[in-house]
């Protein structure tokens, strides 16, 4: 049994529904009629691109830089410590931060040498990552719970848990107030099971994280598999069960802001949060949380790599972490505040939980095809570096979408270019989507909505040879739209179509028109820069591709 250890209650954020959309059959005859004053052009003889060299795990890594140092040590012996962002970000998620400045104006000294830390924001499940693939070496690891741990023991990295924990925490699911009663008097108790047996009856919406970068995410998946089968989490009846669940549940969420952001307009009413986040986040005071899984108590690791002073000055900041003083700034902070739930360990290796993202990249569409349609800005001000820059990313990132699925490109300045109509995405097609996109040009203005609908309409057309697909657009744009059709215009087709439009504002800051048009349908907009975009794609399409 889950059990509910806190219940906030208070005004409450107002539910919101959904606006009122025309019918499909009617937004697609406003598609129509909106496309006949759309210029489009189309390619006729695609580039066939071959690559010289199989795409590298390492190569689809942006620079480890990419994630911020949040703290900068300068001691002769400086240590980098790779954080959870829950610990490492601002405040009040900074605990950690805060803890490293006070350690380092100590000046502690190790055979002599003054002893200082930096630290890394950087999600748990991409410090894996990178270690695995990209060569990267801290020399401490904070992950929110032990199963990132177990994963680099499994990969045959020499690792040395030094504390099994440094703030304490916990993984949960929130169910929204009114909900939470209505569920309790039909299931009775607020198992996972019944969660899952709940949403698969439509008596709740519950929605995740992806469990490739979310601890929380990681966690309350396996949860999910146990709950399918106690006795094997990666048994054939839970892989099977996981495909069910996946046909009519929620999109996995590509982060925990868009979580709360669907639950503020009220499409869904479970979800996935840690204990802490929860603490920080007053706008879901009308939800309650229920702790599940494994304790996120932040254990904290060094490696085979270290030097032995190095790790001595590691032992001497989680000894400083672990002070009375530090750890009431930790609960301040909303850590440490579920010291009764008592998760046993649950048994599972480090390669079982890579095991159990693996399954859930196999099933999480619920066996549905997927048909896609990128929509590239080449506007003028993609000119250069930024284009470039982008061309490369999304070239390498494609790696992550399954040859199952169709995929076609749609380029646009002033005019709107079909450079690719969507097909399979096999081998030839990739070569071809390559192609295209390597040889996209800059210049013109930006008619981001004219292409927006070239490309539903493109969707609409291939969802007829292939029954029962999921549709999605991505668009791929640095700036305002100033020739074409306008946001307002094309909303109410956006809607009735029900096609999520995924936005990804590159190098651009003013971002309220594309957030607008990704939450029509429930998608996601991400803020994505030169450094950092290859990165944003590869988890974007991890989860949704």
């Amino acid at each position: 049994m889950i059990s509910a250890v806190l219940l906030l209650t208070g005004c409450g954020a107002e539910r919101f529904g959904q606006d009122t959309y025309p019918s499909f059959e009617d937004a697609k005859q406003e598609l129509k009629a909106l496309l006949t004053k759309v210029d489009t052009g189309k390619v006729t003889d695609p580039a066939l691109y071959i690559y010289e060299d199989e795409i590298s795990e390492a190569s689809m890594l942006a620079d480890i830089d990419t994630f911020p140092m949040t703290v900068q040590g300068n001691g002769q012996i400086d240590i980098e410590i790779a954080a959870a962002t829950e610990m490492s970000s601002d405040s009040p998620d900074d605990w950690l931060n805060v803890m490293a400045k006070d350690f380092n104006k100590q000046k502690m000294e190790v055979n002599g040498k003054t002893v200082s830390v930096s630290v890394r924001k950087i999600t748990s499940g991409e410090v894996v990552t990178y270690i695995r693939d990209g060569g990267y070496q801290p020399d401490v690891f904070i992950p929110s719970n032990f199963a990132w741990g177990r994963m680099l023991e499994s990969d045959g990295i020499g690792i040395d848990k030094i504390s099994d924990r440094i703030a304490g925490n916990t993984a949960g699911v929130l169910i929204r107030q009114n909900v939470y009663d209505s569920f309790l008097e039909k299931y009775k108790e607020a198992s996972m099971k019944n969660i899952l047996e709940a949403s698969m009856n439509g008596d709740l919406k519950f929605a995740y994280t992806n469990p490739y970068t979310s601890s929380t995410g990681l966690n309350i998946l396996c949860e999910m598999l146990k709950a399918f089968d106690t006795s094997n989490p990666l048994s054939e009846k839970a892989t099977d069960e996981l495909l069910k669940y996946q046909k009519t549940a929620p999109p996995v969420a590509y982060t925990t802001a868009v979580l709360r952001n669907q639950a503020a307009r009220g499409i869904i009413d479970a979800m996935v949060m840690e204990r802490q986040a929860y603490y920080n986040t007053p706008e879901l005071r009308d939800f309650v949380f229920i702790p599940a899984g494994i304790r996120h108590d932040h254990p904290v690791y060094t490696f085979e790599w270290d030097t032995e002073e190095e790790k001595m000055a590691a032992a001497m900041f989680v000894d400083y972490c672990l002070t009375e003083k530090a750890q009431t700034a930790a609960s301040k902070r909303g850590f440490n505040m579920d010291e009764d739930y008592k998760a046993p360990d649950d048994g599972m290796s480090g390669a079982e939980y890579t095991s159990a993202q693996k399954v859930w990249k196999k099933n999480k569409n619920g066996g549905r095809p997927i048909i896609s349609v990128f929509v590239a800005d080449t506007s003028g001000s993609m000119a250069g570096e930024p284009l470039n820059s982008l061309k490369d990313s999304l070239i390498k990132t494609t790696s992550y979408i399954s040859s199952d699925h169709y995929v076609g490109l749609v380029s646009y300045s002033n005019d709107v270019i079909i450079n690719l109509p969507i097909g399979q995405f096999d081998d030839r097609q990739r070569s071809y989507f390559a192609g295209e996109v390597n040889r996209l040009d800059a210049g013109g203005g930006t008619a981001t909505y004219d292409a927006v609908l070239v490309g539903l309409n493109m969707l609409l057309d291939k969802a007829e040879e292939v029954p029962d697909a999921k549709l999605m657009l991505f668009v791929l744009t640095d700036g305002d739209t100033n020739t074409g059709y306008s946001l307002k215009k094309v909303t109410n087709t956006v809607g009735g179509l029900q096609i999520p439009v995924y936005s990804i504002a590159y190098n651009y800051d003013n971002t309220d028109e594309l957030e607008k048009l990704s939450n029509i349908n429930e998608a996601a907009l991400i803020k994505a820069d030169t450094d950092d975009i290859i990165n944003q794609l590869r988890n974007l399409f991890n989860v949704q591709m």
